[in-house]
């Protein structure tokens, strides 16, 4: 259980979903073990929130625990879908634990927003990626399917093809040295869906993770982005955490979690 998710199902306004697939990363693999070692490294998080004053245990937080991964992963998203729409049809927002960055398309088709937002190193706007069009860097190609605008923060590589993608309307991306002065613009009524690649912040703070970029973001502007984006979304998740490292990624993902729960408006 993720620490201080002490809501019963019933009466919960956020619910905790964890998403281990791991069956596309390209280059460390582990992200099987993600969602159980966010919980592991969220436990010395202490309940009182100086900053908002609250407490986690007071914000109606479940946990459901994981969703079994298999191999297959169209199937898999689509099981992983059907979980996370009966979490939006309680009236409870999603949190998802990943897991490989692909499990995010689930929490899109489950939540339908206008606008997907995403930090992330790398683009995400590849139709395929070793002939595999459900890989982990298809990902903002998939959100772009159901929402209207995706909004992709810190990215800082992607191939010929994803950048000539990202210079459409659709697609905004903010580069690394941008995102402090970053404000979300989302009309009244649109629904935001925020996806937070752990990769998007700076391999020097996070390490533990798939596909390390430099140059990336710091903790500290990962979170904002979380706290500016939180009051005005529907769905949330933090993925590509693997094993790989002494903990440091996890409990970053933890915390943030936990700074979406403190800044979301149920």
């Amino acid at each position: 259980m993720f620490p201080g998710a002490t809501a019963d199902r019933e009466d919960a306004d956020y619910v905790v979903v964890g998403a281990p697939l791991d069956v596309s990363t390209t280059f460390q693999p582990g992200a099987r073990f993600g969602p159980d070692r966010i919980r592991r490294f969220a436990e010395t998080f202490d309940d009182y929130d100086h900053r908002t004053d609250q407490l986690f245990t007071e914000r109606g937080v479940h946990d459901a625990g994981n969703v079994r991964a298999w191999d297959d992963a169209p199937a898999y998203l689509e099981y992983l879908e059907g979980v996370l729409t009966d979490v939006v049809w309680d009236e409870a927002v999603p949190l998802l634990l990943g897991g490989e960055h692909t499990v995010s398309v689930a929490g899109v088709e489950a939540v339908e927003p206008d606008v997907f937002v995403c930090v992330d190193a790398h683009l995400d706007l590849r139709a395929e990626y070793d002939g595999n069009e459900w890989s982990h860097a298809t990902v903002t190609r998939h959100a772009l399917d159901v929402v209207d605008e995706a909004v992709v923060l810190g990215a800082r590589t992607g191939s010929p093809e994803e950048w000539d993608r990202a210079a459409e309307d659709d697609v905004t991306v903010v580069p690394p040295e941008a995102v402090a002065d970053w404000e979300p613009a989302v009309d009244d009524g649109q629904s935001v869906y925020l996806s937070v690649d752990v990769d998007g912040a700076d391999p020097g703070f996070a390490p533990g993770t798939g596909t390390m970029e430099p140059f990336g973001l710091t903790p500290r502007e990962v979170r904002d982005v979380v706290r500016a984006v939180a009051p005005i979304c529907d769905g949330f998740d933090v993925v590509e955490v693997n094993d790989r490292d002494d903990g440091q990624t996890a409990a970053l993902a933890g915390k943030l979690l936990r700074e979406f729960v403190f800044s979301h408006q149920p």
